[in-house]
C-alpha cells in the first residue's frame, strides 16, 4: 500500500479536541427556544452536537460551526493549554514510526484543528507526511467563534483521491482508517477502510474493524503496509 490516511479524533487519538476547548470555556449564556436565558455547560453540548455528527444525524459542517461558535472567547492562552492535553493512542506513536519507516506516505485526515494534532504528534516526536485539517480563527487574543479550512464543506474523498494522485497511487493502493460519518466518503473509496471502534452508521462501509492499534498494526503488516 502506498498512501494510508488517518482520521484523528476517534482513531488515532482518543482525545475530543472541541471537548478540550470547551472544558476550558466552562459556561456559556444563551437564550432557550422560549426566550428564556440559560446556562449551557460547552464541554456537555459539544459532545451531545459530536455524537450527533458522528451518528450521521446532523451534517458534519452544522455540527463544526455550531461546537466552533460556543467557542468565541475563549483565550489563545486556554486554547493552547486545550490542544496540549490532546494525545495519541498507546500505540499510535509507534505505527506512524513503522509507516514512515517502510516509505509509506501517511496522511492525516481530520475535521478536527490542525494545532491540536501538531501538538499531540510532537510531543511524542512523530511526524507525518500531510496533515488536512481545519483552524479555529482568532483576533490576536481570542477564539473568534468561527472556522475555517477544507474540511468543513470538503469532503474526506476528494482529499484522498488528490494523495494518491500526487503519489502516483491507485485508489486500490490506499488504505484508510476512522471511525466517525465524516469518514464516510474516503472509507467507501479507499482500497482497504479500516474502522476503528467505527460507529453503528459508519460500521458496514468498512472492510475491517479493529479496536486498538496492535489490531490495527497486523492490519496494515498484511498489506504490506508496514
Amino acid at each position: 500500500m502506498k498512501v494510508v490516511a488517518f482520521d484523528f479524533d476517534g482513531t488515532l487519538s482518543d482525545s475530543e479536541m472541541t471537548v478540550l476547548l470547551g472544558e476550558r470555556q466552562g459556561t456559556v449564556e444563551r437564550r432557550s427556544t422560549d426566550g428564556r436565558a440559560e446556562s449551557v455547560d460547552v464541554a456537555e453540548e459539544m459532545a451531545a452536537i459530536t455524537a450527533r455528527a458522528m451518528n450521521d444525524e446532523i451534517s458534519y459542517a452544522r455540527s463544526l460551526r455550531d461546537r466552533a461558535a460556543l467557542l468565541e472567547g475563549l483565550s489563545l492562552e486556554a486554547a493552547e493549554e486545550a490542544y496540549g492535553d490532546v494525545t495519541l493512542r498507546p500505540g499510535a506513536a509507534d505505527l506512524l514510526d513503522a509507516l514512515a519507516e517502510k516509505g509509506t506516505y501517511v496522511a492525516i485526515l481530520t475535521g478536527g484543528f490542525e494545532d491540536g494534532v501538531r501538538a499531540a504528534l510532537e510531543r511524542e516526536g512523530v511526524a507525518v507526511d500531510e496533515i488536512v485539517a481545519n483552524r479555529l480563527p482568532d483576533d490576536g487574543e481570542a477564539l473568534t467563534g468561527e472556522v475555517e479550512g477544507s474540511l468543513i464543506e470538503g469532503t474526506k474523498d476528494e482529499a484522498l483521491e488528490r494523495l494518491a494522485a500526487e503519489n502516483d497511487a491507485d485508489m486500490v493502493n490506499t488504505v484508510v482508517v476512522g471511525d466517525g460519518a465524516n469518514d464516510l466518503p474516503m472509507l467507501e473509496v479507499a482500497g482497504l477502510s479500516v474502522g476503528f471502534e467505527p460507529k453503528p452508521a459508519v460500521e458496514p462501509a468498512c472492510d475491517v474493524v479493529v479496536s486498538d492499534m496492535v489490531e490495527l498494526r497486523e492490519v496494515l503488516e498484511r498489506k504490506n503496509a508496514i
